[in-house]
């Protein structure tokens, strides 16, 4: 699903992005809710960027990218965290492209998360390569999400992933797939 989100661009840089963990619900220009296999999941464009809400029977998890003020959490290259009964991974890199690789790019992600129906993505105002896009999926009994937060003056593209699954316990063997867990990244399966 494509929007085009009325506020102002209040993210205006990477550098401005911080990620939290557990935070209540902020009001969100636009939302998709998702049940996937058993897991309720809602995307949330905000103003300041992205939330995603995961609930499913062992508890709530809710994750934050987004210009906060006040935090003092800036936006890590990577995160593993147990959190009661969830499993937690989290990874991020900034993208630096020429002005004609960033088009070409903003582009191809626009068209592949508004075509998906488990993406979101969100145009700001004043350019059409400014936005976040957010995509979710399960794989192997775990929820994955991709986020991508586009800032076209700085040629800076934010590419975010995520994997939270069930705690696993000793002696269980990994069932993951893909390099560090993640499953592959194309194609994005519905």
């Amino acid at each position: 699903m494509l929007t085009t989100l009325n506020t102002s661009y209040t993210d205006t840089r990477a550098a401005d992005l911080a990620w939290a963990l557990g935070r209540e619900p902020l009001p969100a220009l636009a939302t998709l809710d998702l049940e996937l296999a058993g897991s309720k999941l809602q995307l949330r464009l905000l103003g300041a960027s992205h939330q995603v809400l995961l609930e499913e029977e062992r508890g709530l998890c809710s994750e934050t990218v987004a210009c906060i003020p006040g935090s003092s959490t800036p936006l890590p290259l990577g995160v593993a965290k147990r959190v009661d009964d969830w499993e937690y991974e989290f990874a991020a890199r900034v993208e630096v492209l020429t002005p004609g690789s960033f088009a070409g790019r903003a582009q191809e992600l626009l068209a592949l998360v508004s075509d998906h129906p488990h993406g979101l993505a969100g145009v700001f105002p004043g350019s059409p390569h400014a936005f976040t896009a957010l995509l979710a999926q399960r794989h192997e009994g775990q929820v994955h999400w991709r986020t991508w937060h586009a800032y076209p003056q700085d040629g800076q593209l934010v590419a975010t992933r995520t994997r939270v699954g069930p705690r696993r316990r000793a002696g269980r063997p990994d069932d993951r797939t893909g390099e560090g867990g993640w499953p592959p990244d194309e194609p994005v399966r519905a």
